[in-house]
């Protein structure tokens, strides 16, 4: 396992050398609650996806005494609630990931891409 994880950071400081160079003097800010929160979002996810799907499955491990064809249109419509929910879970939390990410990103070290010349300047050039 260890060897997996010095390639593994070998690898990220070739991909970085690659995009640009550390600017001196950067560092990294400590992990704050972005952290926290990516590490609990894999549960989010699933525990908000047991609970939405509990309503369609109760309806059929113990369904209402109802004529067939009523029970049959609630459990279409408790299926399609509970589609659409899980849906805009998976939506919200993939996007809590998505900040996550960026904050994390943020508070790494800088770095200092290639420069390019300005063709736009206030001055001429001599």
């Amino acid at each position: 396992m260890k060897f997996l994880s010095t390639r593994l950071a070998a690898l990220k400081q070739a991909a970085m050398a690659r995009l640009g160079r550390r600017l001196p003097g950067s560092q990294r800010a400590p992990e704050g609650l972005e952290r926290v929160v990516w590490r609990k979002l894999p549960g989010i996810a699933l525990m908000g996806t047991l609970v939405v799907a509990l309503y369609p499955l109760q309806l059929r491990v113990l369904p209402p005494e109802l004529p067939a064809d009523q029970l049959a249109k609630m459990i279409q419509s408790a299926d399609i609630l509970a589609i659409a929910a899980v849906v805009l879970h998976w939506t919200a939390v993939f996007t809590v990931g998505i900040a996550c990410l960026i904050v994390r990103i943020m508070k790494g070290p800088a770095y200092v891409a290639d420069s390019y010349p300005v063709q736009d300047r206030d001055r001429p050039a001599p």
